[in-house]
This record gives C-alpha cells, structure tokens and sequence, in this order.
C-alpha cells in the first residue's frame, strides 16, 4: 500500500499541483484547504505525513499538525509556507512540524523528505 499523505493548503492551484506531484511519486494523497477539513480528515483517516501550509483561512496548520500528533506522534508534518522567521519554525517545532520549507518550495527536497515513507529503515 502506498505511503497516506494529506495536503492542507487554501490555494488551489497549489494544492493541486502538489497532489498532482506526490501522486506522481507515488503517494495516495487526500486534499484539504483549511483547518477544519483538515480534522475531519484526520478523524476519519490515518496518514503517514501531512504537508501543510501554516495560513489557513480559519485557522492555522500549527493547529493541525498538533491535533494530528496527539493521534499518531509518528506522523511525519511537513511545513510549506511563507512565514519562515526563526520564530515561525520555532512555533512549528513545538507545534509538532518535523521540517519547515518556505515558499516557493525545493520539489526534490520534499521528495527526499518523504521518500522515508516509501523506503523505511530496516
């Protein structure tokens, strides 16, 4: 089964360009564009990773991935977003972000931080 990733981002051109892409690399991908249909995926689904932007229009992916990780503290949370201040990826960290990548974002970069998933340590 292919690694679950869900993509929480409120701009829709990227939001469906990211899905076009990790599906491409061979992700199953689900698709949310704000906080709260980012939960109710979260509820009703497991993931592997979420790729989230921070600005979500009803609240923020700092939320999220901290309610994601009270459910799975494995998930691996992947920050794409353009508040990049040392402060913002602090908030991130606490908040339960593995990595903080700014936008626009290195595509081989993300690949190389989720290709974890589909190759795990032995």
């Amino acid at each position: 089964m292919n690694p679950q990733v869900l993509v929480v981002e409120d701009h829709g051109d990227t939001r469906r360009v990211l899905s076009n892409l990790l599906n491409r690399w061979g992700f199953d991908v689900s698709t949310a564009e704000s906080l709260k249909s980012g939960l109710a995926f979260i509820k009703a689904k497991h993931f592997d990773a979420i790729v989230s932007d921070i600005a979500l229009p009803d609240g923020t992916g700092y939320a999220l991935v901290a309610e994601a990780k009270k459910r799975d503290d494995k998930l691996k949370a992947i920050a794409l977003s353009g508040y990049t201040s040392s402060a913002d990826v602090a908030v991130g960290k606490m908040s339960g972000f593995d990595h903080h990548l700014s936008k626009p974002f290195d595509c081989h970069l993300l690949r190389t931080l989720l290709s974890e998933l589909q190759n795990p340590a032995a």
